[in-house]
């Protein structure tokens, strides 16, 4: 047997620390959801420019990694306290108003894609919506304010691309 052997080479792992589950448990593919949510979000805020004008984006994309890893937190157990997500979810839907301004009015379904910012964006909205899935399908044991928390973050990241697209060179 190899030195570094693990329980989890026999396909199990633990959420909570001492909780041994398979690891295509439910729970266990929405932790790996996020986590890949929250990889994408950072990717995301790594590839918008450091410009004034991209200030509140990448603040809002380093503040949703910090719910996106509050949530996980409170799937496995290891949340010290309640996550409390109503009020962000309020703050995403102040923002996408605000973002929306001046966008024009959507006729037709949009390509994702573009410059890195955006793309970017759009990725990270999929894994978001892959994420809610999954949160969704552990019921009775996902965090309501959670699911809806991932919907509403899904639908700004949507409009925090578009926005970003208005706002970043296009190569010719």
């Amino acid at each position: 047997m190899s030195r570094h052997a693990r329980p989890g080479d026999h396909g199990m792992t633990s959420y909570d620390g001492k909780t041994r589950v398979r690891k295509d448990h439910p729970r266990i593919a929405a932790l790996g959801e996020l986590d890949e949510l929250n990889c994408r979000l950072g990717a995301a805020l790594a590839d918008c420019p450091s410009t004034a004008s991209f200030a509140a984006l990448r603040r809002n994309l380093l503040s949703a990694q910090g719910r996106v890893l509050d949530l996980g937190a409170q799937l496995s157990g290891a949340a010290k306290r309640p996550v409390r997500l109503a009020e962000a979810v309020e703050t995403l839907e102040a923002d996408i108003s605000l973002m929306s301004k001046g966008l024009a009015k959507l006729r037709s379904f949009i390509l994702p894609g573009g410059p890195r910012p955006v793309a970017s964006l759009h990725l990270a909205r999929c894994a978001c919506r892959r994420a809610e899935r999954s949160v969704a399908a552990l019921g009775a044991q996902a965090p309501e304010a959670g699911i809806a928390y991932l919907n509403r973050l899904s639908d700004w990241l949507f409009v925090a691309a578009r926005w970003a697209d208005r706002r970043t060179p296009h190569a010719p």
